[in-house]
């Protein structure tokens, strides 16, 4: 293509709201334009990244043998009322009604409509196993979307889907798909981790996700160089600094207006592990008093997988409900369910006294109160590694990919069965394994960037290569232009060719900000004696060769 054809908006500044370095860059390179919030335009340059990810992807997919479809985006409620998600799922699902009154929903995943379609069309074991997949739109009421295209309320995913006869079966299912997004991922250079994860909304017994380690990232993952333990903060369990294992006699302290591990912890001069937070919190069943150590967080899903669904109490419940202001709570003398973290069943610890102003030293697991023993903590950097003891690091990232076995969470429920050897009518068993193409978009600029602009990797890449005749009105820069252009072209290469009537700088600056991976320099000084540049925009590396060895050079440079 030439520059002079195309649409490519670039701009000196990045929007005002944009943090993530992503979302700057591909604003500015004019790979995408935002509609609203969470809503974004793919722009040219913008969409045909996404066909080369998506490319990868089908070539992967189809690979492993799976059949690519494509599922509505508008769903009958039904369906998702079947499995019971229609209730379970909140604000996140977009809702209407058609013209009959009928309830339907917006497509935010399509496990119920792929099981539907297996209901309806596998019978027998013969059939099995079946591995569908499409690449399609999905839509969310995300509550804040940000970051430019990495957490939008609609975007692109390619979702598969595997109906099997058992659990082995399922088992080899889900080691092609691992075998099939390693090999997604490395293609489009990035760098990533696999650690394990929690099923969430999507259910079923084990699940992994694929991370793309980024200071931009929402998620954390909790990290053993030592023995490759690899968890999301969601599900990590980790073993914390010891406690001090002293004996201390409980003892009262006034602390006016100190209420926080914080406050306290300056007037006492003691360390936020000498401390232990007293959090209530409101579940069906009725209230429960959480504790965790002063320098941990409390981890709420973790508390939620034994308490059931919980808030935390207002300051009007929790003096209703435990006769002490908040900031002030302490373990001791409560009628109520308590369930502690494992850490502090050794030493002695301050908490609130229960009454105003008032903090307690010497509170000690077993003396002062009794718990249920369960992990409660989020992972921290320094922890001990479940596995190992060695300690975690904790990194930001980027979901990528997510991997699910759902077991019969959603063939039971919509009843895809299939007849065995013996006629026998068995539920299917289900994988579910999910991509986001915009991410891998977004993770990539994250990890290949400079104070210029994007380094996309090569598979990626709007453009392989840029020709870049420095003017356009010399008449043998052109020539020479025109014959590597068509050259390139001829051998299958994607080139971009600079012909604006711009200065040299101009020309510089727009090739490095969007990010195309090598750079054909072509100037007048450097033709008298036969030469052109060739650039490496990831490493910066450039090289004079004679003009005839420049498609070769190119070629080369893609075949390593």
């Amino acid at each position: 293509m030439r520059y002079s054809q195309l649409f490519i908006p670039t701009l000196r500044q990045p929007p005002a709201d944009a943090e993530a370095v992503s979302h700057k860059l591909l604003v500015r390179a004019g790979f995408v334009r935002q509609l609203a919030a969470g809503l974004y335009i793919f722009l040219p340059l913008g969409w045909k990244v996404m066909e080369k990810i998506n490319n990868i992807i089908r070539e992967e997919m189809n690979r492993i043998g799976a059949q690519e479809l494509s599922m509505p985006v508008l769903h009958p409620a039904e369906v998702w009322q079947q499995t019971g998600r229609w209730d379970e799922i909140g604000d996140e699902m977009f809702r209407l009604k058609d013209r009959k009154g009928s309830d339907m929903c917006l497509g935010m995943t399509h496990e119920e409509i792929m099981t539907w379609l297996a209901s309806k069309e596998i019978r027998s074991y013969k059939e099995l196993p079946q591995t569908w997949y499409q690449i399609q739109t999905k839509l969310r009421d995300e509550a804040r979307p940000k970051s430019g295209i990495l957490r939008t309320r609609e975007f692109t995913m390619k979702d598969s889907y595997s109906f099997d006869a058992d659990e082995e079966a399922l088992q080899k299912s889900y080691d092609l798909h691992i075998e099939a997004y390693n090999r997604i991922f490395d293609r489009c250079g990035l760098d990533f981790i696999i650690v394990d994860s929690d099923p969430g909304m999507m259910g079923g017994a084990m699940a992994h996700e694929y991370m793309a380690p980024s200071e931009a990232g929402e998620d954390e993952v909790a990290l053993c160089t030592k023995c490759g333990f690899a968890a999301n903060l969601e599900l990590a369990g980790s073993v914390p600094l010891p406690s001090e294992d002293k004996e201390e006699a409980l003892e009262e302290i006034e602390t006016p207006e100190k209420r926080t591990v914080e406050e306290v912890s300056s007037f006492l001069k003691l360390k936020a592990m000498n401390f232990m937070k007293s959090l209530l919190v409101m579940t069906d069943g009725g209230p429960v008093l959480a504790l965790v150590r002063g320098d941990q967080k409390l981890h709420e899903h973790k508390l939620q997988k034994i308490v059931g669904t919980l808030r935390h109490a207002t300051k009007d419940e929790i003096k209703d409900t435990l006769g002490v202001e908040a900031g002030f709570i302490g373990p001791m003398g409560h009628d109520i369910r308590i369930v502690a973290d494992e850490v502090l069943q050794k030493g002695c610890y301050v908490s609130g006294a229960n009454k105003p102003h008032y903090h307690a030293r010497g509170i000690k697991a077993g003396r002062e109160f009794a718990a249920e023993w369960a992990d409660i903590h989020f992972a921290q950097e320094g922890d001990g590694c479940p596995g190992c003891k060695e300690p975690l690091h904790i990194k930001k990232v980027i979901e990528i990919g997510n991997i699910f076995k759902l077991g019969t969470k959603y063939s039971a429920p919509l009843n895809a069965v299939y007849l065995d050897e013996s006629g026998k009518e068995k539920p299917m068993i289900m994988g579910s394994y999910g991509i986001g193409p915009a991410r891998i978009a977004a993770a990539a600029v994250e990890q290949n960037n400079d104070d210029n602009g994007i380094k996309w990797p090569k598979n990626i890449a709007p453009f392989d290569v840029a020709i870049l005749p420095l003017n356009v009105k010399h008449d043998a820069s052109i020539e020479l232009a025109e014959r590597i252009y068509g050259e390139l072209r001829d051998k299958g290469v994607d080139v971009l060719m600079d012909d604006r009537d711009e200065r040299a700088g101009i020309k510089f600056k727009d090739a490095d900000l969007i990010g195309i991976p090598i750079h054909i320099i072509i100037g007048e000084r450097n033709l008298k004696e036969d030469l052109v540049e060739i650039k490496d925009r990831s490493t910066g590396d450039a090289d004079k060769i004679r003009s005839g060895d420049a498609v070769g050079s190119v070629l080369r440079s893609f075949s390593k």
